[in-house]
Parts: C-alpha cells; structure tokens; sequence
C-alpha cells in the first residue's frame, strides 16, 4: 500500500503499478529501492512506498510480464535486482494511467462546486 505521510490515507487501487511503471519508463532500468526513493523524492516525501509492499507489486509485474528483472551489482557493491518495464508494460502503464485519470474526473466531479 502506499500512505500518505501526513493523512494515512489509501490510494486508487492500482496507483503503485503505475508509479512503479511511470519510473522505470522515465529511469530506465532500477532496482527496487531507487524505485521507492524516486517516488517519494518526486512526490515532496508525500507518497511513501513500503517495502512489504513495493517488492511483491515488482513479483506480480514480473508475473503478469510487465517488467523483466536481472541480478546486477550496485554502485555500493551490493547485489541487487534491476527492474526494466516491457512493451507489455508500456501497453499496462497507458491503461493504468486512463483508469487513473477517469478516477480523478469522477471525484472532482463529486468535491468541486456545481
């Protein structure tokens, strides 16, 4: 689950899938705690994405072939799983992100004056 900091506030279903996918279309290739790090260093620290979360959201994505992963080394010569987005992917990422966007314009339509 990704919380906001200040309102432990859940998110749209399916939100991590498409920051996860936005990142590695923008990054390229990562590994998993860059991807968290991007993600809250983009957001102003707003959005937080835990491990016991972010790592089994990367497993299903390699499940479901939405990202391929390699064991590479870091630049701290530490051994580590690269994630890198597939056309499949790319395809998810533009749905995730139409589903996301009819989500936002039926909430406004409920918070903004008639």
């Amino acid at each position: 689950m990704v919380a906001f900091q200040a309102m432990k506030t859940d998110i749209p279903s399916g939100t991590l899938y498409m920051l996860v996918l936005k990142t590695l279309v923008r990054l390229g290739s990562m590994h998993g705690y860059g991807i968290a790090l991007y993600i809250q260093q983009t957001t102003g620290d707003v959005l937080q994405v835990e491990e016991g979360t972010l790592y089994p959201a990367l497993q299903r994505m390699l499940i479901k072939g939405w990202v391929r992963a390699e064991w590479r080394t870091t630049e701290n010569k530490r051994r580590a799983r690269y994630y890198t987005l597939t056309p499949a992917g790319r395809k998810q990422l533009a749905a995730e992100v139409r589903d996301f966007e009819r989500a936002m314009t039926a909430v406004r339509q409920v918070i903004e004056p008639a």
